[in-house]
């Protein structure tokens, strides 16, 4: 998998000149702290430039908007830290002065309660509640800390930068993201229709390209190009091929290359191929372990044309920085009422696996023949933590809306084909309910993580889409 994104703030200290200054020095330097000690680099006023490095007047934030500005392209969040009061103007100013549309943290840093004398007393307790005040008047979307003050150096608060991270990085990752459409819609499939002018709106761009291209393509590859022969090597590095035929596996190479190719010219991000049926009928291989592999190293890939299932996908892998899969809620799981069978055929990234092996796709196959399904990854998904998420384009009032929520897939024993997990999820039925009540798809993005707060914070904050939280926040 690709490293880690290291991740940028730009550093607001916040300061209002008849509470003790030596508060805004010190807690400069422990937001400083708090923020390399998470892996990120501080962008902040120097104490040369304003006294102490912070925030107070208007000339204070046109400083630091100046400096916001001179970074803006490495910039991923602001954070806000009140070491005492602060000014909820030089903080709301800077921010609007900087045009920087990333998502913003208000901190505020609790006072000891041995420590209330005029020379010790801090207020940001109040003054955090000002600055939200003014951010709402002025427009601008803004996160919370779990507490309302926490300490830079304290648990909660590495625990919410960590979240604000993920935040940011979905923020900044949807920013002029460009979809691959490959191929038509399956006919059958009316449950992944979706409109492309309301991503558009959003921000989100569609590249399309038919599958008669991607196929024309692949006949001018020679099977000796070297990016097919980079692929082929890959794909048996990747996943065990025992049983395979040789040429089936160089198809998959071709259409692989073909692809990855056709993406970097286009400056597309991610994808969503047609499957059913023609890539078999019409090519003899499914493109599983292709998309497999993209969806492996954080390029997801969806089946079925389920462009908003990838887009889901996506927001996923930018908040864990880790694969993400698509999948069917596809049974019940005997009588538990909180477990359920998630499956695909199955594209799932490598990364979902206890084990895998390259297989055939047995639904298909007794319709076109054995010889022409060869490709899918099957094996069993592991157990673990997961987020799930599902977005969809809303047509009838023109919005991107969806829900989220945490889960696990367990270890319950399951004997079945394809690539299939068992999956426990908390109300499970009130959940199943939602879906069908709003009329959402059967398929769902999963990720082996703890991120469906911050994913649901993103798109409800800061893209403004109607995100449903399952089970419900407590906040």
């Amino acid at each position: 998998m690709p490293a880690k994104k290291a991740m940028t703030y730009g550093i607001i200290v916040g300061t209002r000149g008849f509470f003790p200054s030596h508060l805004a020095e010190s807690g400069r330097k422990e937001m400083i702290a708090a923020v390399e000690a998470a892996g990120a680099k501080a962008v902040v006023l120097s104490p040369e430039e304003t006294k102490h490095g912070a925030v107070e007047t208007h000339s204070d934030a046109i400083r630091c908007a100046d400096l916001f500005k001179k970074h803006a392209t490495e910039i991923d969040g602001i954070i806000v830290t009140l070491p005492n009061f602060g000014d909820e103007r030089g903080v709301a100013d800077t921010l609007r002065l900087s045009g920087l549309k990333v998502p913003v943290l208000i901190q505020a840093t609790p006072d000891k309660s041995d420590a209330m004398t005029i020379a010790t007393r801090r207020d940001s307790f109040c003054g955090k509640m000002s600055v939200c005040n003014n951010l709402m008047q002025y427009g601008i979307a803004y996160s919370l800390t779990t507490l309302h003050t926490e300490a830079p150096d304290s648990p909660e608060f590495k625990r919410d930068i960590e979240k604000f991270g993920a935040v940011c990085r979905i923020v900044g990752g949807l920013k002029n993201l460009r979809i691959g459409s490959i191929g038509a819609r399956p006919t059958a499939f009316n449950t992944v229709r979706y409109s492309e002018r309301i991503l558009e709106t959003n921000g989100i761009s569609i590249e399309t390209i038919d599958l008669s291209e991607i196929f024309g393509r692949i006949e001018r590859t020679r099977d000796n190009d070297d990016l097919a022969q980079a692929k082929l090597a890959a794909i048996k590095g990747y996943v065990s091929t025992h049983g395979v035929p040789e040429a089936a596996l160089l198809k998959m190479a071709k259409l692989g290359a073909v692809i990855e190719t056709w993406m970097a010219q286009t400056h597309v991000k991610i994808n969503a191929v047609q499957c059913w049926t023609s890539m078999e009928e019409y090519f003899g291989v499914v493109p599983c372990t292709v998309m497999s592999m993209m969806s492996n190293e954080l390029i997801p890939s969806a089946c079925e044309v389920d462009v908003p299932g990838v887009l889901s996908m996506y927001m996923l892998a930018l908040a864990s920085q880790t694969p993400s899969a698509l999948l069917d809620w596809n049974n019940n799981y005997g009588a538990d009422p909180n477990k359920c069978v998630c499956f695909h055929c199955s594209n799932l990234p490598k990364h979902f696996f206890k084990e895998v092996k390259m297989d055939y796709q047995e639904i298909i196959a007794g319709t076109v023949g054995k010889a022409n399904t060869f490709g899918t990854c099957v094996g069993r998904v592991k157990s673990g933590a997961m987020s799930y998420a599902r977005f969809s384009t809303d047509d009838n009032f023109g919005t991107i809306r969806g829900y989220v929520g945490p889960g696990s897939f367990t270890d319950d024993p399951l004997e079945t084909f394809g690539g299939a997990g068992v999956v426990e999820i908390p109300q499970l039925q009130r959940l199943l309910k939602f879906i069908c009540r709003e009329g959402f798809e059967h398929h769902v993005a999963a990720n082996f993580s703890s991120v469906s707060e911050a994913v649901h914070e993103a798109a409800s904050v800061y893209l403004g889409w109607d995100s449903h939280y399952h089970p419900a926040l407590e906040d």
